[in-house]
């Protein structure tokens, strides 16, 4: 088992070295008795080729282990010019007395038979015909061309030119290298410095430090059998998430190949074509192949060899039960595939995960039919269909899209899958990715169609968790999902809104200015107030102590006047450098706009990035010390996160306090998917103590005058469900107005196909009549200003009675 790998391994080419503990000679011109290289191939996967990749074999002629710690082989051109450059692949770990070590390089498209697991890889595509390799102490990359400079650089401490390369050792290059040759040391490992006589062409035999070959003539080495050996598919996979061959060897696992990853996390998958009865042991298996492009094709009969691995994505996520150091051989191809298993509304059950009170579930015997992520697990690497999906989260930058293969599963007014609460999971939610490049995901927006079936490989990532890699894909149906816009506010209303505008700063495209003031100056019709969360300082994420915002928001503003909108004049307290979260260098914060041609800001000074701003009662009223204030910002509440701005408007002569709230972020929490059920949400602690500084606030305001007209809002990273919440409206002090509107219309934001709120607008009990909205502008679109909708509330400050709508 092992955790987060990274998914960028290199596996090209293999070069073999002979390598020892003893002083490194002071240049090519002495002889190695220690490390030399042994054998270089530069035909892999070439046309005619048997071998699918490039290598470079070094060995040591010493007596005692080399270690190659630090050290690198390196390659040029045959026939180097002023542009040519030295490609350094980087070495690790050592070769024992007489031993052999591989460096795998770049795979080609032809060949069938994989190398023995390297040693180390590098993604050199090498020449088969012509050029130079070096065994180099250190990693930087040579800069020599000729023979005479690279033999007076004393970091080199092996050299071969094959073919007609200028930079050799000796009179002249080792030739006669092809697709089908490669050149080699005699057994002996003699080193004259001359490669003509010490090398000779023959056909390719790379040996790795464990003496496994490629034919499977080494110890241990299972080779490339033609019979498939005693372990299947459902015996790797077995009956929990973590497979009983964890960390063993396998040889010839029969499969046909379902699905081919080329890029990222590159290998490929297999099915069993003969699954057993049991419905908890799955048939298919990812086989990983590194940054090498797996040489085979779908529809190929193969036999794998390999060692079972469970990788975990991260520390919280489930794990993908893989096949690592794959030794492949292609029995047949054009093989008809494995009927895929359909998931559907019927078929994928109601609830969504075993709980093992907040421990991990990896243990847990699973429940496919009682589950939905059992159900899942039990089908990862097998290949699924679904049909007539719709969008439940609109096609990401990385070429996503979320559907729901169950359509009545809480749906949105909208068109997409509302999440509700802790204990309810939307288990129809499935992310879609494409293997075929030549057919990407479709631009979607939630409510569209996935119509036709989709089908494709069942896998498991740790951004949201079970995924179908498609190998076909439906035909998107456009919904043509529309931009709301919101009713302009009566004379006698007080317009306020909170839009969380996604680290805006004055470097920014003017494009994104542009969307943005088009959904303050139309979608929102223009409020009297809006409450902005994640306005950078002017240089963004430039880290020189720049606080400023003036400069970001002079834009903003100019743009919101261009797009029809009113000149708004802003207010904010810029924070300390570096303490308030967010991107590092962005300084983010909160920042009030206001139209003063409806609405007047009272300014009093005394706020600044420290001061609390406290409840003032008078004769006439409540007031503030400071406006614009903070709340608490010295409170460890607060400590890396931003401090909540509190501003005294009046509005037909009557005060409104407004609080612009952008709590801590959710990250840190355990997934919903992954192996710790039920997950710990870490991050909630802190978001508690910050609304309980906010509701103490509030209660001080209404402590001096219990009808003060009060609205909090913002990004409080946090359902209506949630104990922040809980925390910030306890004493009945604020009323979450999201609650108030009909339950599929309850979210502002849509994260992995789960629409949901995590911005929010509340009111004290002063405010007596309001008309509240969510305005759904960004976060059900592919094209968006921002992740998050805007909301607004429109309020009568001079209403009588208690009542709203």
């Amino acid at each position: 088992m092992h955790i987060s790998r990274p998914r960028s391994v290199l596996l090209a080419g293999a070069v073999a070295v002979t390598l020892s503990a003893t002083a490194l000679p002071a240049a090519f011109a002495a002889p190695s008795s220690t490390a030399v290289i042994s054998e270089v191939y530069g035909g892999g996967g070439n046309s005619g080729a048997t071998l699918t990749r490039d290598f470079i074999e070094l060995a040591n002629a010493g007596s005692s282990a080399y270690d190659l710690s630090g050290f690198s082989v390196q390659y040029l051109p045959g026939s180097p010019s002023a542009g040519s450059l030295w490609q350094v692949s980087a070495l690790t770990g050592s070769v024992a007395p007489g031993g052999r070590y591989l460096v795998a390089q770049a795979a080609g498209t032809g060949g069938t038979v994989a190398l023995p697991t390297p040693d180390a890889t590098g993604t050199v595509a090498m020449s088969a015909t012509s050029g130079t390799v070096a065994l180099v102490s250190g990693t930087t990359p040579l800069t020599c061309k000729t023979a005479a400079d690279c033999a007076a650089d004393t970091r080199i401490v092996d050299l071969i030119g094959y073919g007609s390369a200028v930079v050799r050792e000796g009179s002249g290059p080792v030739t006669g290298t092809s697709a089908t040759a490669s050149v080699a040391r005699a057994a002996s490992l003699a080193d004259t410095d001359d490669n003509a006589a010490d090398l000779s062409a023959g056909a390719p035999t790379p040996v790795n430090t464990a003496g496994e070959t490629s034919g499977g003539a080494g110890p241990g080495d299972p080779g490339n059998p033609t019979e498939p050996g005693t372990v299947r598919v459902h015996d790797i996979q077995g009956t929990t998430r973590v497979s009983p061959l964890d960390g063993q060897s396998v040889t010839g696992v029969p499969g046909i190949v379902t699905g081919v990853r080329t890029s990222g996390s590159r290998g490929f998958w297999i099915q069993d074509a003969t699954p057993d009865a049991d419905s908890r042991t799955g048939e298919g298996v990812f086989v990983f192949t590194g940054s090498a492009a797996p040489a085979v094709a779908v529809g190929d009969s193969v036999l794998v060899s390999g060692k079972v691995d469970e990788y975990y994505p991260s520390t919280t996520t489930q794990s993908i039960t893989e096949i690592t150091a794959p030794r492949v051989t292609v029995l047949s191809s054009g093989n008809a595939l494995p009927a895929p298993v359909v998931l559907d509304a019927a078929s994928v059950p109601d609830a969504y995960v075993p709980s093992a009170d907040g421990g991990s579930i990896d243990a847990l015997a699973l429940a496919p039919a009682t589950y939905a992520l059992d159900l899942y697990e039990s089908l990862e690497g097998t290949r699924v269909e679904i049909a007539d999906t719709r969008v439940t989260g609109a096609t990401t930058a990385y070429h996503e899209v979320w559907v729901t293969i169950k359509p009545n599963e809480n749906p949105t007014r909208r068109g997409g899958t509302l999440y509700s609460s802790y204990t309810d999971q939307n288990t129809g939610r499935i992310k879609v990715m494409s293997l075929d490049a030549t057919r990407p995901i479709p631009v979607a927006n939630v409510g569209d169609v996935l119509s036709g079936t989709t089908t494709g490989v069942l896998d498991y990532d740790s951004f949201g968790g079970y995924n179908l890699q498609a190998t076909a894909l439906g035909t998107l149906t456009d919904h043509h999902l529309q931009r709301e816009v919101t009713r302009k506010q009566k004379g006698k209303e007080l317009a306020v809104a909170t839009y969380n505008v996604e680290n805006l700063d004055a470097l920014d495209e003017q494009g994104k200015f542009d969307t943005l003031a088009a959904g303050v100056a139309v979608n929102l019709s223009s409020p009297d107030i809006v409450s902005l969360e994640e306005i950078q300082d002017d240089n963004g994420a430039v880290n020189d102590g720049t606080v400023g915002s003036d400069a970001t928001l002079k834009r903003f503003t100019d743009a919101i006047v261009a797009a029809g909108g009113p000149q708004y004049a802003w207010r904010y307290i810029a924070p300390e450098n570096g303490k308030d979260g967010g991107e590092p260098g962005g300084n983010i914060r909160n920042v009030f706009l206001f139209n003063p041609e409806r609405v007047d800001f009272v300014d009093r000074p005394g706020g600044d990035t420290t001061t609390a701003v406290t409840a003032v009662k008078t004769k006439k009223g409540v007031t503030l010390s400071a406006s614009p204030g903070r709340i608490a910002p010295t409170s460890d509440a607060w400590d890396d996160s931003r401090k909540p701005l509190v501003g005294e408007f009046r509005f037909h002569g009557k005060p409104v306090f407004v609080i612009g709230n952008h709590f801590a972020s959710k990250g840190g929490d355990q997934p919903l998917h992954g192996r710790y059920q039920e997950p710990t949400r870490s991050s909630e602690t802190k978001r508690v103590k910050q609304a309980t500084e906010v509701n103490t606030f509030v209660k001080s305001l209404l402590a001096a005058d219990k009808s003060a007209r009060v609205i909090t809002l913002g990004d409080l990273n946090d359902f209506a469900f949630s104990p922040t919440m809980a925390a910030l409206t306890g004493g009945r002090t604020l009323e979450p107005l999201i609650t108030t509107l009909p339950k599929n219309e309850q979210y502002s934001y849509v994260y992995e196909g789960n629409s949901q709120t995590l911005d929010h607008i509340l009111v004290s009990p002063g405010v007596r009549r309001f008309d509240y909205d969510v305005v759904h502008i960004n976060a059900e679109f592919a094209d968006q200003a921002s992740d998050h909708d805007p909301q607004i509330v429109r309020v009568d400050v001079n209403a009588p009675d208690h009542g709203h709508h």
